[in-house]
């Protein structure tokens, strides 16, 4: 069987995997398992003797253990106070932009997004405090919960992000490049959300906007506008900055790797969380448990992708794919429009991860025939991951934001469409302004 009809094979049982409904990561072990099987004629003992060594390979990857770190930071911070004084601080910070109070979704996440690196941690960290102060507040709830969700997203982009890991370790980029290149990016975005958050509100001049005789200035009720001052502001915003200065700058001046930046992200949340007193051994346990069930999900379907891509190679389809594609004559413009409808499809029913581990095994190869950047295309991927946070019917955003609210996932579809849209123009921007995403690898690192 030639390697395009093994693709269309290969692709044809990875989607009646996704359908059966059953584990992903078993779903391709079995279709890597079978591919060699029927598709390579390989027997059986030798498939179990080539995934021995891809698990122990894979397994051993020193930059996956940045995962659970960045991932336990989230945990705790989802679980202490620290949330809450990040609202707290950025409250007096915001409250006086048009919109108010809403603009804290979008720098409250785009904050816990450079301390955690999860999508799903930020969405729940800064939406329990969010959603009931705001709605207590009676501002707009479509743009409320609309914000929530797209903002949220940033958790992928904005680094650290356990998706950049994931993505680097599979097409072998360096990762500490990744997370310079998605920091103008997610700021861009989320300078985007904001000012659609303001410009909707002046428009409508709705209880939101300054000027509207219906609008009030808010603050946390904890502290009244006119006794927390800046000063106070600063206080409450100085730590998380400090945490988020000693990650990344140890990063980008070549002082630690992204694990021991990790690793030091760890220590100063466990430092800050015990001097507050937020740090209990209920929190300490509950914290530490999910962190393990959330690392071993990421990490098994990472193991699995690495024996979908070892089989996929072994039965030559990425090269040939690849070269396919390119003898067509098929612009990187084309390319990446078919991909972003691809993957705005595939969004809709899986989570980040997933998409990620399952079409990198095809497509890194056509990247790369197509003459596009590594780099670039890895930000790219993880902005179309973050449109299908906020897509239905499984935009894991909106689930979380649903079980936060009880607001029904279509309604929540529906306000968070603007942001997706949104999303959408900054990867049309980022694809004819390519220095954005570029500037800052091609400076800190060349």
């Amino acid at each position: 069987m030639d390697p395009l009809t093994s693709a269309a094979v290969v692709l044809a049982a990875i989607l009646l995997v996704l359908a059966s409904g059953i584990w992903i990561y078993v779903g391709l072990i079995l279709v890597a398992a079978g591919s060699l099987m029927f598709l390579g004629h390989m027997p059986l003992d030798r498939v179990m003797n080539i995934f021995g060594s891809i698990i122990l390979r894979s397994a051993g990857s020193w930059e996956l253990s940045a995962i659970p770190l960045f991932i336990w930071i989230g945990e705790l911070i989802l679980k202490t106070d620290i949330s809450m004084r990040i609202f707290r601080g950025l409250a007096p910070i915001v409250g006086r932009l048009p919109g108010g109070l809403i603009h804290s979704n979008v720098f409250g996440c785009t904050l816990f997004s450079a301390i955690c690196g999860s999508s799903a941690a930020t969405t729940a960290t800064v939406g329990k405090i969010t959603i009931t102060e705001l709605g207590n507040k009676n501002y707009r709830e479509s743009l409320v919960l609309g914000s929530l969700a797209g903002s949220g997203s940033l958790g992928l982009l904005i680094p650290p992000s356990i998706v950049m890991i994931v993505y680097g370790v599979l097409a072998e980029v360096p990762i500490d490049r990744l997370f310079a290149a998605g920091i103008l990016p997610g700021i861009f975005i989320a300078i985007m959300f904001s000012a659609y958050v303001a410009i909707r509100c002046l428009i409508s001049g709705d209880q939101n906007a300054p000027g509207s005789p219906q609008y009030r200035e808010v603050a946390p009720a904890e502290e009244p506008t006119e006794r927390y001052t800046l000063w106070n502001s600063l206080q409450d915003l100085a730590p998380i900055m400090l945490i988020v200065g000693l990650v990344l700058g140890s990063i980008y001046t070549g002082l630690a790797t992204p694990s021991e930046a990790a690793g030091i992200g760890m220590v100063c949340v466990l430092v800050l969380t015990a001097v507050t007193r937020a740090l209990t051994w209920e929190v300490f346990q509950s914290s530490l448990m999910s962190t393990l069930h959330t690392s071993i999900m990421i990490f098994t379907v990472v193991i699995a992708a690495s024996l979908i891509s070892t089989a996929l190679g072994y039965l030559h389809i990425p090269i040939e794919l690849a070269n396919y594609i390119v003898g067509s004559d098929i612009s990187p413009g084309q390319f990446i429009l078919l991909t972003s409808v691809f993957f705005l499809f595939l969004g809709m029913i899986l989570d980040g991860v997933s998409i990620i581990v399952m079409t990198l095994p095809i497509l890194f190869s056509i990247v790369q025939g197509l003459g596009i950047d590594p780099i670039w295309f890895g930000i790219y991927l993880v902005i179309m991951v973050e449109v299908g946070q906020i897509t239905p019917p499984v935009g894991f955003n909106l689930m979380i934001i649903h079980s936060i609210s009880g607001v029904p996932i279509s309604r929540m579809a529906l306000y968070a469409l603007p942001f997706c849209f949104l999303m959408c123009l900054c990867v049309a921007i980022f694809y004819f302004i390519p220095e954005i995403v570029m500037y800052l690898p091609n400076t800190l690192f060349n």
